[in-house]
C-alpha cells in the first residue's frame, strides 16, 4: 500500500471538508488546510492552514508543496478555471478525491440538469490528467436542511414545498469518512462512489426529526411550488427549478439508499435522526 504523508484540503472550512480535515487529523496523517482566509479559521490543533483561492489556480503552488493527495470541493467555477486547478494539482500531487454529484450522469457526454453539468466540468480534466481519482457523488447533504434553521428560531413552523418528497440525506461525516479512505488508501483509485443516507424521509418526518432534536414539536406548512420558487432567489433560476423538480419526482419515487459508505468504511451511514441531534444547536 502507498503510503500518503500529506493531505491538502480544498474546502476545508465547509460542512464536508471541515470533516475531512479533522477525521485526518484524528488519524495521525498531516494536513494542510487550503482557506482564502486563513486567520478566520479554526481546526484541530496539528493543522496546518495555507491562504489561497481556486480563482487563482496559481495560488494552489505553494499549498500543494510535499502534498501526496489532494481533497478537492468545487464551487462550480467554469470549465477554463477547472482544467487550470486539475493541471497545477496533477503537477504536484498524485491523487486526488473529489467531492462531485450524484446529479452527474456516466450514460452523457452532455448533462442533463444544470448540478450535473456543473460538477462534470471539473471531473472530466481529472479523469483525463493522470491523476489516482476517487469521486464521491452523493445524492443528498443533510446539511442542506440548515436552510429551515432561521424559520426554527422564530417560531415552531416550517414552510416549504413538496413536505411529502422523501430523500436519503447523508451525514457530512459518512461523505468525509469515505473521503478519508479513498485518500489514504489504495483500494479506491478509479471509483465512483454513490453516496447516500440509510434510508428514506420525508421532508415533514426530516422537520420532526429536527423537533425532536430540540425537545420541541414542530409543524409543516404547504407551500405551493411559486411560493417556493420565490424564496429562492438566492440560487440562480435554473438551479432552482432543478432543486424544485427534484422535490417534485420525489414525491412519488423515493431515493433509493445504497450500502457505499457501510462497504467503504466498515460502519453504517448515520440517519437524519443522529444529524438533528448533532446538529441541534444551529436551529436553537
Amino acid at each position: 500500500m502507498t503510503r500518503t504523508n500529506k493531505v491538502l484540503v480544498i474546502g476545508a472550512t465547509g460542512h464536508v471538508g471541515g470533516q475531512v480535515v479533522s477525521q485526518l487529523a484524528a488519524s495521525g496523517t498531516a494536513v494542510r488546510a487550503f482557506a482564502r482566509k486563513p486567520e478566520a479559521a479554526s481546526f484541530p490543533a496539528g493543522v496546518e492552514v495555507v491562504p489561497g483561492d481556486l480563482t487563482a489556480p496559481e495560488t494552489l503552488v505553494p499549498a500543494l508543496d510535499g502534498v501526496d493527495a489532494v481533497y478537492l470541493t468545487w464551487p462550480m467555477l467554469s470549465a477554463d478555471k477547472a482544467i487550470q486547478v486539475v493541471d497545477v494539482i496533477a503537477e504536484h500531487a498524485r491523487r486526488l478525491v473529489l467531492l462531485s454529484s450524484g446529479a452527474v450522469r456516466d450514460d452523457l457526454e452532455e448533462q442533463s440538469n444544470p448540478i450535473g453539468k456543473a460538477h462534470a466540468a471539473i471531473e472530466r480534466p481529472i479523469r483525463n490528467s493522470g491523476l489516482e481519482w476517487t469521486f464521491l457523488r452523493p445524492y443528498g447533504f443533510a446539511t442542506n436542511t440548515l436552510e429551515w434553521a432561521p424559520q426554527i428560531r422564530a417560531g415552531n413552523v416550517v414552510r416549504g414545498a413538496y413536505g411529502a418528497a422523501s430523500m436519503t440525506l447523508l451525514h457530512e461525516a459518512d461523505i468525509a469518512a469515505v473521503a478519508v479512505r479513498a485518500l489514504t488508501t489504495d483500494a479506491h483509485i478509479g471509483a465512483r462512489y454513490e453516496l447516500t443516507g440509510p434510508a428514506p424521509l420525508s421532508r415533514i418526518e426530516q422537520v420532526a426529526a429536527i423537533g425532536a432534536a430540540l425537545g420541541r414539536p414542530l409543524v409543516w406548512e404547504e407551500l405551493t411550488r411559486v411560493q417556493a420558487r420565490q424564496q429562492m432567489d438566492w440560487l440562480p433560476a435554473e438551479f432552482a427549478d432543478f432543486v424544485l423538480d427534484g422535490l417534485a419526482a420525489m414525491v412519488d419515487t423515493p431515493g433509493q439508499p445504497t450500502s457505499t459508505v457501510q462497504e467503504v468504511t466498515g460502519s453504517p451511514a448515520r440517519g437524519y435522526a443522529q444529524w438533528a441531534a448533532d446538529h441541534a444547536a444551529d436551529f436553537a
